[in-house]
Parts: structure tokens; sequence; C-alpha cells
């Protein structure tokens, strides 16, 4: 073999090395730090500007919170019911809850089947809603799988990772 073809070959295993080195780095990177969240449109303030194409909605009816003359009641307290935190009860903020293992979450849950930034609770005109940041493991409401933004109704189990919490009043 000639020594041209010689430093041809170690060249080539030096690149293809650091090319995998490059590729665990990358992954570890996107596990610890996660990736960028997309930001979901805020629903308008009035029901009639809320149309089903600016609310996407699963193809099964999403269940209604219970409704008053005045209008659906709304959550004020989330409480968690099974997994680490059990007990811990958090009052709900005016507009949107995220959740997931990232130290800026509004609820940190620290499980090894909880992503980065799992999921997000948002205050809809219909309720709060449940939306999943395409989790790896997913996010369940009432044992079903949630894949699109889902009002959540009062005393209706969530479960993300190996926790599980509810809304109530």
């Amino acid at each position: 073999m000639s020594e041209l073809t010689l430093l041809l070959l170690r060249i080539a295993f030096l690149a293809v090395l650091w090319a995998f080195v490059f590729a665990i780095v990358y992954a570890l990177r996107s596990d610890l730090f996660g990736q960028k969240v997309r930001r979901m449109p805020a629903p308008a303030a009035t029901p009639q500007a809320a149309a089903p194409a600016a609310a996407p909605r699963s193809a099964a009816p999403a269940p209604r919170p219970a409704a008053t003359p005045q209008g659906p009641v709304f959550a004020t307290r989330l409480v968690i019911t099974s997994g680490a935190k059990e007990g811990l009860e958090i009052d709900l903020p005016d507009e949107q809850l995220t959740i997931g293992r990232s130290s800026d979450s509004g609820l940190v849950i620290r499980d090894d089947y909880t992503s980065t930034h799992h999921a997000r609770l948002l205050k809809w005109p219909d309720g709060w809603v449940v939306q999943d940041l395409d989790s790896t493991n997913g996010t369940f409401l009432d044992g079903n799988r949630v894949i699109m933004p889902t009002v959540i109704p009062l005393n209706t189990p969530v479960r993300i990772g190996t926790t599980s919490f509810e809304l109530r009043r």
C-alpha cells in the first residue's frame, strides 16, 4: 500500500470519527437543553372570532367544562394527585402554564418520562386546554393521548410521565 493511500485512509477515518463525536454532542445538547418550542397564536377574546380553523380540535368533540348562565366555569388550582410531588397545589396563572423538566417551566416535573418542554396549559374561552409539545412519551387526558389542544374538564386526571394532576376550582 502506498503512503498516499494510507494517508487518505487515516484522514477519512478521522473525519468519520469526528462526525460521530459531533453527532453525540448534538444529541446530548438537545436532550439537556431541549428544542425550540413553537408558539401557538393567542386565542381571540370573543367567542365569535374563535372559529374552528383558528382553534384546532380533535375529531371527537372535546369535553366541555360545566357551564353556568354566565359562561364556562374556570379552574383556579392545579392539584397533583400522584407522582413525586403528590398533594402539591398550584394556583393557575392568568394565561398559560408550561410543564416539563426544564427549570424555566411553571411546573417542573423531574422524572425519566417527562420531556424538557413536555406540555402546556392554556386558558381559552372554552376553559383550560392542554397541549402536548411533541413530547416523546405523550400527555394523557383521562387515559386518552392528547394529540391536539383539548379542553380539560374539572376534576379530570391528566398524566405527564409518572405524575397525574387535576384542575379544580
